[in-house]
């Protein structure tokens, strides 16, 4: 039986993160890419070397230091096409791990959590793609309401992102994260039905 790869996406502070436990709370395997790229800068991560060659001094402890690479950045805007060369074919690597071992144990379903699916092109690589958004005063209010985030930030943040309008326009699924977690948490659950009855009758 094939597994059912549904990709995840959002901008920020749509509620993206919160709606990936909901599929892993209803024992869906969830493939976080952010939670890979923070493995691959920690202590003795497969990117460590590699960053520390493209971008000297951005490496403290033996791990990468997203200030100093943030920094890196800000001062060479050529510097996320080499930091997304390195990153991105280890993330890709470890997903495919994530698939085989989905295969491996019958999954009928998988969810990939990636923030920058459009962005990267990811959407090749998933069967559906599932968009959260909210309205755009909640996802300011949201992300305003963080720790050290500023109006600046987070006008940088959303110009690096496809906008929400157009996310919606090419999602093959969307959720609404604003009318509550309990409407949130039954149309993941409606989902997953769907998707596995899809899967269940096509491998039939």
């Amino acid at each position: 039986m094939s597994v059912y790869k549904l990709g995840l996406t959002g901008s920020i502070g749509m509620g993206k993160s919160t709606t990936a436990s909901m599929f892993r709370d209803a024992g869906i395997p969830v493939f976080d890419s952010d939670a890979v790229v923070h493995e691959l800068y920690g202590p003795g991560g497969k990117a460590v070397s590699l960053i520390e060659t493209a971008f000297p001094g951005c490496i403290e402890n033996g791990a990468v230091s997203r200030a100093k690479l943030s920094a890196a950045l800000a001062s060479d805007p050529g510097g996320f096409d080499r930091l997304n060369a390195i990153v991105h074919p280890l993330v890709a690597q470890t997903r495919h791990e994530f698939l085989r071992q989905a295969e491996l144990e019958g999954e009928a379903l998988v969810v990939f959590d990636i923030p920058l699916l459009f962005e990267t092109g990811g959407e090749a690589g998933v069967d559906g793609v599932l968009v959260v958004t909210a309205p755009a005063e909640i996802q300011r209010d949201r992300v305003l309401a963080r720790d050290g985030m500023t109006l600046a930030k987070y006008n940088q943040i959303l110009s690096r992102q496809t906008p929400d309008a157009e996310k919606r326009l090419r999602a093959d699924f969307i959720i609404d994260t604003s009318e509550g977690l309990e409407a949130a948490r039954k149309a993941v659950d409606d989902l997953i039905s769907k998707l596995k009855h899809e899967t269940n009758q096509a491998s039939d």
